[in-house]
């Protein structure tokens, strides 16, 4: 028999899907500083996949991932436990922004993370997430995206052992660009490699992607993913689809050369291969006079370009994956 999972205010039992919220601390005002919790416990014992979204407010993929996972799996049917943190940093998601407002030496809480009990509010609240999620979870995915300033195609970034690796292949077909991460990083998938459990930084969406018919196709490609990921496991009936190719490597960005205006070269698609010195994009001045070209750094693909075509020097341009070889 499959145990009862108490995870802050939800409590489930086997074979039901409940909500509720983890409380982190209190304002002065009264309002509780919370993440919520959707807990699918399953009928029968297995593994629990948890899944992470919102780290950072202008993110909100991992919100309606979550949303539509929900809707799709019947615990009656599911062999473990699928934990959901659809939005970890509440103050930030409803400023729509990418750190917590309230926090000003903490901003980004995924440059923080694990955080710590007595620190700033962005450190305890991923404290307190930690500590829930080394408890429970036996492998983790967060979904990110290329928020308000870009948008990003399918990418992982995992560590290089074998569970890991595992994980990212079960994330699918569309899956094929896994790049290195360096498991120091500050993270819930650090965290979770630093204690042997696997665990991906998945990145898709942003802000060219957010009128709501494109925002909906990305939660689409991510609830494939997870679904992917449960049959994988045998934690849901059916048969799972693999990449028939998946590269290795690691990301390289590229910065705006001049100030201007942004213009991406339309011949070059994101995930396709390049040869160093191909054409991505070029800058031109206001008068519409060329300034400058922004050329492939090695041979590699990019995956992520920034959404606004207004640029200054120095500014985030995109995000390339210098290729080394296959999985």
């Amino acid at each position: 028999m499959t145990e009862i999972i108490e995870i802050g205010t939800a409590i489930a039992k086997p074979g039901t899907i409940v909500e509720g919220k983890i409380i982190v601390e209190k304002l002065a005002g009264g309002e509780n500083i919370s993440m919520p919790v959707t807990i699918i416990n399953g009928s029968k014992p297995g593994p629990c996949f948890w899944i992470n979204g919102g780290i950072h407010g202008d993110e909100p993929e991992g919100i309606l991932t979550c949303s539509l996972l929900k809707k799709e799996i019947n615990p009656s049917n599911l062999t473990g436990s699928i934990v959901m943190i659809p939005a970890m940093n509440v103050p930030a998601m409803e400023a729509a922004q990418r750190g917590n407002p309230l926090d000003t030496f903490s901003y980004d809480m995924n440059r923080i993370y694990p955080g710590r009990e007595d620190g700033y509010l962005s450190e305890r609240i991923a404290y307190v997430h930690k500590e829930w999620m080394v408890k429970f979870a036996d492998m983790e995915i967060s979904i990110h995206s290329g928020g308000s300033h870009s948008y990003l195609a399918e990418a992982m970034f995992a560590a290089k052992d074998e569970k890991t690796q595992e994980l990212a292949r079960a994330m699918g077909e569309d899956w094929k660009v896994c790049l290195y991460s360096n498991i120091t990083s500050k993270s819930p998938m650090a965290v979770m490699s630093e204690i042997g459990k696997p665990a991906l930084t998945v990145e898709l969406g942003g802000r060219s992607s957010t009128a709501p018919g494109a925002f909906l196709n990305v939660g689409k490609k991510l609830l494939k993913a997870c679904v992917n990921i449960l049959k994988h496991y045998k934690m849901i009936d059916g048969d799972p689809h693999y990449p028939s190719v998946r590269y290795k490597g690691y990301q390289k960005a590229l910065l705006a050369p001049k100030s201007g205006v942004f213009l991406p070269n339309p011949d070059v698609k994101f995930l396709n291969m390049m040869k160093k010195n191909d054409h991505i994009a070029t800058i031109i001045d206001y008068q519409g006079s060329e300034l400058c070209k922004l050329l492939a750094p090695d041979d590699g693909m990019f995956f992520g370009l920034r959404a606004l075509p207004n640029v200054t020097i120095g500014d985030w341009c995109c995000f390339y994956a210098i290729i080394e070889g296959e999985w």
